[in-house]
C-alpha cells in the first residue's frame, strides 16, 4: 500500500492550504478531515497537484502513514483540539508525532505536550503565520517539541516554509511550547505594527488633511524604504480602493469597530505574569476594545475637546514617518523582550535573532525591517533591549524632535494615538535616570507596610508611619 509521508487532519482553508503546499513539493500527503466530503473535495479539485491519499476514519488515515509518523492538526484551538488528539493518539506508537498547527496558547501545549510524552508520542506545537496564501506559497513556521521530533519533521517543514536569501523562515524553537509562545508574541506585535500603521493613517488624514487616495500614495512611498513590509504594503493598496457601490473610499463605508480572535490579549495576558512591560501590544489590544465599544462612544460623542484643524505643516507625513519608525522599534524591542523573559522562565533557550530570521519572509509581519533585528542579535546575541543596539538607537535619536511633535500635534487636536504616545513613554521610561516609582513605595509602605529599599545601603526597611516615623530594618 502506498503511504504518505505525512498526514493533515482538518481540512478548512488553512489546513487544505497546507496540505497542497507539501503535495505541490513532491510529499505524499495523507489527508483526513470529519467530514468526509471536505476530504473528496479537495482531492478532486487539486488532485493534480501531487499525491494525496485520501482516508475516510481515523485508522485509514494513520494506517496511511509511513514511520515515525506525523500527523499534523488543524482544526480550531481549544476543546476541538483536545477532541482531535483523544481520538488519534490511540492509534499511534510510540515515536510517531502529533503537530498542531493551529493558534493554542502555549500553556495548553504545554500540557498536551507532557502527557503525550509519557506515552511516548512526540507533541509538536507549531506556530505558523502567513494566513492562508502562506500556508499555500510558503509561511513563516515556528515548531516546538522536542528536538528529536524535530530531526524527523523539520526537513518537511523547511521544504515548504518561505525563503529569504535561501534560508528557509523556519527553525526549531525550542521545548514544549515554545513554538505556539513565539507565535503569540508574534501576533502580539503584529496587532501593535498594525495600531502604529491605523494612528499614522489618522493623523494624516485629520491632522494633514490628506484624502485617503492621497496617504495611500504616502504609504506606497513609504514602502521603498526602510518601513518597507507586507503590511505597509497592503495598507496602500486597502487605502486606495473605492467601493464600488456607493464609489466612496472604501475605508469610509467599513464599520469602525476592530475584530480580534484572541492572541494578542493572550500576549499582554502572559506579559503581566512575567513583569514584562508591553504597553505598545497592550495599547494595539485597547484600542480594538475601546472601538467595539459602540454604546460607550456614542454616549462619549458630545465630550468637550479641542477643535479639530490641520496642522498646515508641508513636512509632517515624514514626521509621522519618523514617529511610526520610532515606535515600531518599540513595538518589537517590547515583544522580543517578552521572548526573552519566556524563554528563561520555562527554560527554552529562544534564539532571538533566528526568530527574527524566520519572520523576514511567509509571516505578516515580514519586513525589511527584521533584516536590521536578526543583525542586531548577531552582533550582541545578550542585548538586553534592541533600542540600544547602534543602528536602531541612531534612528531614535534622529526621530526626537518629529517624534514628540507628532505625539503633541494629536494631543492638541484631539485624534487619539495612544500607541505613538505609551511608545515614546516607554522610551522615556527606560532613559530616566529617576523614576516617579521611588513615590509609589513610600505610598505602599505607608498604607501597607510593605517596605522599601534604599539606594545607599542594602536591605529592606519601613518607616513607622504612624508612629514616631522612625525607620526599621525589616
Amino acid at each position: 500500500m502506498e503511504t504518505a509521508r505525512i498526514g493533515v487532519t482538518g481540512l478548512a482553508v488553512m489546513g487544505r492550504n497546507l496540505a497542497r503546499n507539501l503535495a505541490r513539493h513532491g510529499h505524499p500527503v495523507a489527508v483526513h478531515n470529519r467530514t468526509a466530503a471536505r476530504t473528496k473535495a479537495l482531492v478532486e479539485e487539486f488532485g493534480d497537484e501531487g499525491t494525496f491519499l485520501p482516508a475516510d476514519t481515523p485508522e485509514r488515515f494513520v494506517a496511511s502513514l509511513e514511520r515515525p509518523r506525523r500527523l499534523v492538526i488543524m482544526v480550531k484551538a481549544g476543546a476541538p483540539t483536545d477532541a482531535v488528539i483523544d481520538e488519534f493518539a490511540p492509534l499511534l506508537e510510540p515515536g510517531d508525532m502529533i503537530v498542531d498547527g493551529g493558534n493554542a496558547h502555549f500553556a495548553d501545549t504545554r500540557r498536551r505536550e507532557a502527557a503525550l510524552r509519557e506515552r511516548g508520542i512526540h507533541f509538536v506545537g507549531t506556530g505558523i503565520s502567513g494566513g492562508e496564501e502562506g500556508a499555500l506559497h510558503g509561511p513563516s513556521i515556528m515548531p516546538g517539541g522536542s528536538a528529536e521530533s524535530y530531526e524527523a519533521l523539520g526537513p518537511l517543514l523547511e521544504d515548504i516554509a518561505a525563503k529569504v536569501d535561501g534560508t528557509p523562515c523556519c527553525t526549531h524553537v525550542g521545548p514544549d511550547g515554545a513554538g505556539h509562545f513565539v507565535k503569540m508574541v508574534h501576533n502580539g506585535i503584529e496587532y501593535s505594527d498594525m495600531q502604529l500603521i491605523a494612528e499614522s493613517y489618522d493623523l494624516l488624514r485629520h491632522a494633514a488633511g490628506f484624502a485617503p487616495a492621497e496617504i495611500a500614495e504616502v504609504f506606497r512611498t513609504w514602502n521603498t524604504g526602510r518601513l518597507e513590509s507586507y503590511l505597509i504594503e497592503i495598507t496602500a493598496e486597502v487605502l486606495a480602493h473605492t467601493d464600488a457601490a456607493t464609489g466612496k473610499p472604501f475605508v469610509d463605508v467599513v464599520l469602525d469597530q476592530a475584530e480580534q480572535k484572541g492572541t494578542g490579549r493572550w500576549t499582554v495576558q502572559t506579559a503581566l505574569d512575567l513583569g514584562v512591560p508591553v504597553g505598545g501590544i497592550a495599547e494595539a489590544v485597547f484600542a480594538r476594545s475601546v472601538s467595539g465599544h459602540a454604546d460607550l462612544r456614542e454616549a462619549s460623542r458630545d465630550l468637550p475637546g479641542p477643535a479639530r484643524g490641520t496642522v498646515g505643516d508641508a513636512g509632517f507625513a515624514d514626521k509621522v514617518e519618523k514617529a511610526l519608525y520610532a515606535s515600531k522599534i518599540v513595538a518589537y524591542a517590547q515583544g522580543f523582550h517578552e521572548i526573552q523573559a519566556g524563554s528563561a522562565e520555562y527554560g527554552w533557550n529562544i534564539d532571538s535573532g533566528a526568530m527574527a530570521t524566520i519572520w523576514r519572509g511567509g509571516c505578516i509581519i515580514r519586513a525589511r525591517f527584521l533584516d536590521r533585528i536578526r543583525a542586531a542579535y548577531e552582533a550582541d546575541p545578550s542585548t538586553p533591549t534592541l533600542l540600544t543596539d547602534d543602528h536602531f538607537a541612531e534612528a531614535l535619536g534622529d526621530a526626537q524632535d518629529a517624534w514628540r511633535d507628532v505625539v503633541a500635534t494629536a494631543a492638541r487636536i484631539g485624534v487619539p494615538a495612544p500607541g505613538f504616545a505609551t511608545a515614546l513613554a516607554y522610551y522615556d521610561s527606560l532613559r530616566a535616570d529617576r523614576l516617579p516609582a521611588a513615590l509609589t513605595q513610600g505610598q505602599r509602605d505607608f498604607f501597607g507596610a510593605h517596605t522599601y529599599r534604599r539606594v545607599d545601603r542594602d536591605g529592606s526597611f519601613h518607616t513607622l508611619w504612624g508612629g514616631d516615623r522612625t525607620e526599621v530594618t525589616s
